[in-house]
């Protein structure tokens, strides 16, 4: 008995109807102009995985007849999935309302007419957040209210580090959802 959504040739014969069109492309829904990249996603199973330790010292002090080690426990791993989760948020998100940048801590929104410019420069970043800086790409937004250039994310950060095509295509579409939606 042929398994055919296992195999990738199972429409050659051709008379298969054509696909369903995608559902409208929401316009109005934040979304990342990019993928989360290895060092984020890494950095957040790490913190997941000393969560899942945590849980199970929660459960195995729980059982010794220690509630208030564990609940301590419980509340210890509760923190570091939220953080892991924020990890996974960070970044900048853009819609037709405006460009979110989501750090850990705090969020920035921006109305797409209050970025004045978009541009890519060569500047001494951060490298994966460290304080050790190294040569390299940013994506800066003008801002006329702060007189100063923002930076949004460079390409030694955790989601563009060693991969470079990736950086410069999500610079390219962050310039044009402004240049698109700036008025």
């Amino acid at each position: 008995m042929p398994l055919p959504f296992l195999t990738a040739d199972r429409d050659l014969d051709g008379d298969a109807p054509d696909p369903a069109p995608l559902p409208y492309d929401e316009r109005d829904h934040w979304r990342r102009p990019y993928r989360p990249g290895p060092w984020r996603v890494g950095a957040a199973a790490v913190f997941l995985l000393l969560a899942s330790f945590v849980l199970l010292s929660a459960l195995i002090i729980g059982l010794a007849g220690a509630p208030v080690g564990a609940v301590v426990c419980l509340a210890v791993a509760l923190v570091l999935i939220g953080f892991a989760l924020r990890l996974l948020r960070a970044g900048v998100w853009v819609s037709a309302a405006g460009l979110r940048q989501v750090r850990l801590v705090r969020t920035t929104t921006l109305p797409w007419s209050a970025v004045t410019s978009v541009r890519t420069v060569q500047q001494p970043v951060r490298w994966l957040g460290l304080p050790r800086t190294v040569q390299g790409q940013a994506l800066m937004i003008g801002a006329p209210e702060d007189g100063e250039p923002r930076l949004l994310f460079t390409d030694h950060g955790g989601d563009f580090l060693t991969r470079a095509g990736a950086f410069n295509r999500a610079a390219d579409t962050v310039a044009a959802w402004a240049a698109e939606h700036r008025g």
